[in-house]
């Protein structure tokens, strides 16, 4: 087992940041740990997040999907909480609880009625630190995740998604899905596992944050006492890895079950902080309809969208959509679509050119911006309206950037242009930037 956390002999307290007139504490921790606080006092709930700044982002060859591994391990228990207890305990007090890893981050949370949200406090400290990595649990969630990846490969969508993102990238951590390759799946070790926890999992590549129906000094003094007494761990050197320009369109086919056929688009996109993602967020709004950007989804209709009108009204496909999801580094803006009965790929990626093509030699017209924007501002309200999703948000937003970046996005959106609309259509979906993928049913 490993050992339990070490307190400080004299604990200081640290400099709070109180920016003025959004209700938004801030503060960095002796040990690193970075805390966002939000009163929010509509419902008598709370949530509390720990992110982590680890994800398939970072991993390379031989450790792919570790990250996705060492999230799973951590709902295993530990001396304090063994088996199931923790999950047992949270339902018991009305709560939920979950986590997930992505290409940027490894995250849980937990929601609960606000007088009980200690109890998250208490789990997340513990298994910051505690987790055992039993051998025979180990060698169990192996299994599970070997047939979770098998389970996916029977997708034709996921299919050709792999094989799309590993072209599209070939230096940077983006180029592998969080799941990882199946021989690294069946060759890592406990030690890689434990020794990827102890390395990531430390306050000070952390972030908690909280939001709900409680005093926001109050709380913060509980997190100092869970959180403040365990150790710093090593410096994480930051990710260097740039990926090199592409130099002309790549294409991939796969093959493989089924009667239906399916294209891809992915062009080079930019970062969340990048100037330009705003406009590549009303830019996708109007080609495909407008999406929350979370992972809870919120998203509305995009019936009212050029590639809907040009491709499902005219039953060339059965549905389209779009993709623009903020990153830390330069990831990919998506198209997708799935060819109906009939047609061939190359007719519907036609179809998508010519609608590319549309947008960036002409001008879109104001009223369609205006409407393209309030759809975009509603579906990311939507996905932002509980305390759960905020505490997403917030911490999110702290790991790509900080979360001035989720306070300020509706006024960044508001303010995008007709001009920048098609300047970022220009440089982004120009053939060059982007892999074309194909699926085709043998």
């Amino acid at each position: 087992m490993p050992k339990t956390t070490t307190r400080r002999s004299t604990p200081k307290r640290p400099k709070v940041l109180v920016p003025k007139g959004n209700g938004i504490l801030k503060t960095v921790l002796p040990n690193g740990l970075t805390v966002v606080l939000k009163e929010n006092h509509n419902a008598p709930v709370a949530t509390f997040w720990v992110w982590y700044r680890v994800g398939s982002g970072r991993e390379r060859t031989g450790i792919t999907g570790i990250s996705h591994w060492v999230e799973h391990m951590l709902f295993k228990g530990t001396q304090k909480f063994p088996g199931r207890t923790a999950d047992q305990v949270v339902s018991r007090e009305g709560g939920q609880w979950n986590g997930f890893t992505w290409l940027d981050f490894t995250t849980y949370f937990e929601t609960l009625p606000a007088e009980k949200i200690d109890l998250a406090l208490e789990l997340e400290a513990d298994r910051m630190v505690n987790a055992p990595f039993r051998p025979r649990d180990v060698s169990s969630e192996r299994t599970v995740i070997i047939s979770e990846k098998q389970g996916g490969e029977n997708n034709p969508r996921h299919l050709l998604g792999e094989e799309v993102q590993a072209v599209a990238f070939r230096a940077h951590g983006y180029g592998h899905e969080t799941i990882g390759h199946l021989c690294d799946l069946q060759t890592m070790t406990r030690e890689d596992l434990y020794t990827h926890y102890r390395t990531y999992y430390t306050p000070n590549n952390a972030v908690a944050v909280a939001v709900g129906a409680f005093q926001a000094q109050e709380i913060l003094k509980k997190i100092e006492k869970s959180f403040g007494k365990i150790k710093r761990g090593p410096a994480i050197s930051a990710n260097t890895t740039v990926e090199p320009e592409q130099r002309g369109e790549r294409r991939v086919t796969v093959e493989g079950p089924g009667t239906t056929s399916y294209v891809e688009l992915v062009y080079h996109s930019p970062a969340a902080k990048d100037p330009d993602f705003p406009a590549m967020v009303a830019l996708d709004a109007i080609l495909a309809g407008a999406s929350s950007l979370s992972i809870f989804g919120g998203g509305t209709t995009n019936a009212s969208s050029r590639l809907y009108k040009a491709l499902v009204e005219t039953e060339l496909a059965t549905d389209v959509g779009g993709s623009c999801i903020p990153t830390m580094d330069p990831y990919l803006y998506g198209l997708t679509a799935t060819v109906r009965q009939g047609y061939t790929p190359q007719v519907v990626e036609a179809a998508f050119d010519q609608e590319i093509d549309r947008i960036m030699n002409e001008p879109v017209q104001a009223a369609e911006l205006a409407k393209a924007l309030k759809q975009a501002r509603a579906s990311f309200a939507y996905g932002s309206e509980s305390v759960t999703n905020q505490g997403f948000w917030y911490g999110w937003s702290e790991v790509f950037a900080d979360y001035k970046w989720f306070e300020t996005y509706l006024d960044r959106l508001t303010a995008v242009t007709v001009a920048d609309v098609q300047r970022v259509a220009q440089k982004y979906l120009r053939r060059s930037n982007r892999v074309v993928g194909y699926y085709l049913p043998q």
